[in-house]
């Protein structure tokens, strides 16, 4: 009775020490931000006048393929080829498997390690080695032994387990960072794409002024040549076309800019492939624009979730510190064959076996233990502030793009006032030139301001289809709704109450 309860105690004794436990402190999740907005008063996207209106939808989801909202198939085609082909995502999926092999290989030390040795010796002792009779002199031998051998060291203190647990936030950041890359391609081709139609209707504008010029240019040299109008007259109006004409170059320029952007952003050189002819006509203004919580913001935006588990990472490498200054338990086996002979290598009564159990404790390093786990500590708090930083940050951007919307659908409904207005100023100038009740100044400002009205409403127009996807983009693109990403969606679990301490 007495030797069972001893057997029990020895198998509870040896549990405890195989299974331990981990030191350093459990990682709890940054609570979520409580408000409920972004901005003191909610922008308003509906223009009074004929511009098509927007709005908001708290709590709305976000597709994976939000981009699809424009409503052009060229540019859908073009986000999924450059997601399929930039290499950027390419070497955050490489480096997402790097960090995955890194978590394999920490929780490597989870199990026993088995390794096969072999060895030949030629050698010459003392018998005392041996343990014969001292004095004796032994000649020159051959040994031979081969066999397995096994080491392991029990995890009591959780040394191994935060370890692995700080490899696993690892590869969980590099998890978000790709789903950031994702969202940055993405975005960034809708950019330059809706940059694109945006130079292109601010040109086919342009070429609109120009050909106006022409007709100016000429009703003024017709009067010119029968008396009716000075030379003066004949000069500004050259001087103004020329003027114009000096301005289809810079658009040309960022053109070409954006195009060369975009070709990259798919994955090849400017030289081996052109971007579609985007015009502003194929896009559609998207009605409803979704705006999360900011509760929400917190929990599904890669770059905070990024921070986050690099806060996870660090509050393991306060465990993986703590832990190095606890006992180790290293345990060690060997069954192995030994004989003079190689012959003999594998009779029974070669055969050797051992079995090693040992201590190791940390007594004295110099404070260098204790400095690595505050060197920790304050690493946590580092990644705390920058986590804080990055959730401020997020914030701040979600909130200017949402003042921008309000902005941009003043700035379009001025814009589109001030071009019927200048629209019909120019051509009653037009008018009274012709029947000379104006001279040519008057003609050629109100041309000016029509050029500058026509360019104003182009731009006003492409700023509306610029906000609406960065306002998705800081949103967080909906890449949760991706299948690709798998177990690096968004978190289930949904708003702890604690704020993470070491």
């Amino acid at each position: 009775m007495m030797a069972d309860q001893y057997r029990s105690v020895a198998v509870a004794a040896l549990t405890a020490l195989l299974s331990g436990c981990a030191v350093g402190p459990d990682f709890v999740r940054p609570g979520a931000p409580v408000g409920t907005a972004y901005t003191a008063a909610k922008p308003k996207l509906a223009p009074p006048g004929g511009e098509p209106a927007q709005r908001l939808v708290e709590a709305g989801i976000i597709p994976a393929a939000w981009w699809q909202a424009f409503g052009s198939p060229p540019l859908d085609a073009v986000v999924r080829q450059a997601l399929a082909e930039n290499p950027s995502i390419a070497a955050a999926k490489a480096t997402l498997a790097q960090m995955q092999q890194a978590v394999l290989q920490a929780q490597g030390a989870y199990y026993p390690q088995l390794d096969f040795a072999a060895s030949a010796e030629r050698q010459r002792g003392p018998g005392f080695a041996l343990g014969l009779l001292q004095g004796r002199q032994l000649p020159v031998f051959n040994l031979y032994s081969v066999g397995p051998t096994a080491s392991f060291s029990p995890d009591v203190f959780g040394l191994t387990a935060r370890r692995v647990e700080q490899q696993e936030a690892l590869a969980e950041l590099q998890a978000y960072q790709l789903a950031a890359a994702h969202l940055a391609i993405a975005g960034n081709v809708v950019t330059q794409a809706l940059t694109i139609a945006s130079v292109r209707r601010q040109m086919a504008a342009l070429q609109e002024i120009l050909g106006q010029d022409e007709r100016n240019l000429t009703l003024v040299r017709q009067k010119f040549e029968v008396g009716r109008a000075p030379r003066s007259d004949l000069l500004t109006a050259e001087t103004q076309a020329a003027n114009d004409r000096a301005l289809l170059p810079p658009l040309g320029q960022q053109l070409a800019v954006a195009e060369d952007a975009l070709a990259v952003l798919v994955g090849k050189s400017p030289a081996e492939w052109v971007p579609p002819a985007f015009d502003l006509a194929d896009f559609t203004l998207p009605a409803e624009l979704p705006v999360s919580l900011p509760s929400a913001l917190a929990r599904q935006r890669p770059d905070i979730l990024a921070a986050e588990a690099q806060l996870h990472a660090s509050s393991a490498a306060i465990g993986v510190a703590t832990a190095q200054m606890y006992p180790n338990f290293p345990l060690s086996a060997s069954l192995n064959t030994a004989a003079l002979s190689a012959t003999s290598l594998f009779d029974q009564s070669s055969l050797v076996w051992t079995l090693a159990g040992g201590l190791t404790a940390p007594i004295f390093h110099g404070g260098a233990l204790a400095a690595q786990k505050q060197g920790a500590i304050d690493g946590f708090q580092a990644s705390l502030a920058t986590y804080r930083q990055t959730v401020l940050q997020a914030f701040g951007q979600v909130a200017d793009i949402l003042r921008a919307l309000g902005h941009d659908a003043e700035l379009a409904e001025a814009e589109r006032r001030a071009l019927d207005a200048a629209t019909t100023a120019l051509d009653l100038q037009r008018l009274s030139y012709g029947a000379g009740r104006a001279d040519a100044l008057r003609l050629i400002d109100a041309e000016r301001s029509a050029h500058q009205a026509r360019i104003g409403y182009a731009r006003a127009q492409a700023q509306r289809y610029l906000d609406s996807a960065q306002l998705v983009v800081a949103m967080g693109g909906g890449w949760w709704h991706d299948p690709t990403f798998g177990s690096a969606a968004v978190p289930a679990d949904p708003i702890p109450s604690a704020e993470a301490q070491p």
